[in-house]
């Protein structure tokens, strides 16, 4: 990934990926079709995202890990799904930012975690379970044994030595939801309904397909999740070309807000293009269904 090219800024910026690298990812390189692959890093962030939330850490920390996760898939020298298992990135990937945080957590805590979510049985989560978790699931179903957790440490932290060495130790991940604050502080805005829709732009961004935290800084994120959330609050922002004093582009600008605005339509459409069935979380699960999406075309 291209590194920021002003070092005093490094802080509030982030390496980008490069036109290349998005067109040209390993697990394309492998086989994977590009749905296939967007459905399965969609459903990696959001286990993430979950996981995160059970582990009680801060909301920085879990989207500093989704973008270490997202960051992993990207580029021919990334990593693929063909052989690294999307569970795995993302627990290490959790597990590796919040160690480096204020918040460290235990590899025990992180794989109880991932092994409930797993859980054909308990988890709640549509991907996993398509049926819909029981409302009383039996630990039975998602106890960890001692051997299997020494066995998935093991994997944990084999997994975070690759993550690191993929990203060339290059962990660094600024956020735009404190920038996005300073900017609407900076016009006079004080809607309160406004900040709140920013933040949820900003956080559904992460699951984005188009990897927009991938490919813009955070202060073009801040300044589309606010251009887009004062429309659609109905708050008037001063007028004149005002992104272009935060250094956004009306281009850049046009393509994050169409980018922010189709992820409600997006995440619909994939609940219902996997509808009684699970995404693929492993190596094999995703052998699994290219080989089913083979034999289909095969019998048309």
């Amino acid at each position: 990934m291209a590194t920021p090219a002003t070092s005093g800024l490094k802080y509030l910026s982030n390496a980008l990926a490069t036109a290349e690298q998005l067109s040209n990812s390993s697990s394309a390189i492998d086989g994977v079709s590009p749905d296939l692959e967007a459905s399965i890093r969609f459903a990696g962030a959001q286990l993430t995202q979950t996981a995160g939330i059970l582990l009680r850490l801060s909301q920085d920390i879990i989207a500093q890990a989704i973008v270490t996760f997202t960051r992993f898939w990207i580029g021919s020298e990334g990593g693929s799904l063909r052989i690294h298992s999307v569970k795995d990135v993302s627990a290490a990937a959790l597990y590796m930012t919040a160690k480096l945080s204020f918040q460290p957590t235990s590899p025990r805590s992180v794989l109880n975690v991932y092994t409930f979510l797993l859980s054909k049985e308990a988890s709640p989560l549509w991907f996993v379970n398509p049926n819909g978790s029981p409302d009383k699931p039996t630990p039975e179903t998602y106890h960890l044994t001692e051997g299997g957790y020494q066995a998935q440490r093991q994997v944990l932290l084999r997994t975070e030595s690759i993550i690191l060495r993929t990203l060339g130790f290059n962990t660094h991940v600024a956020l735009p939801h404190t920038i996005a604050l300073t900017y609407l502080q900076t016009m006079g805005v004080s809607s309160s309904a406004v900040a709140k829709r920013v933040f949820e732009h900003l956080n559904s961004a992460l699951l984005s397909p188009q990897l927009l935290y991938a490919t813009h800084q955070p202060n073009a994120l801040a300044v589309a999740a606010i251009y887009l959330s004062a429309r659609e609050v109905g708050v008037k922002l001063v007028d004149s070309d005002w992104w272009e004093v935060f250094d956004v582009d009306r281009e850049d600008l046009g393509f994050l807000v169409v980018g922010m605005g189709s992820m409600e339509g997006f995440a619909r459409a994939e609940v219902e293009k996997w509808k009684g069935r699970g995404v693929p979380m492993t190596a094999d699960e995703l052998d699994g269904e290219m080989e089913r999406r083979r034999m289909m075309q095969e019998g048309e």
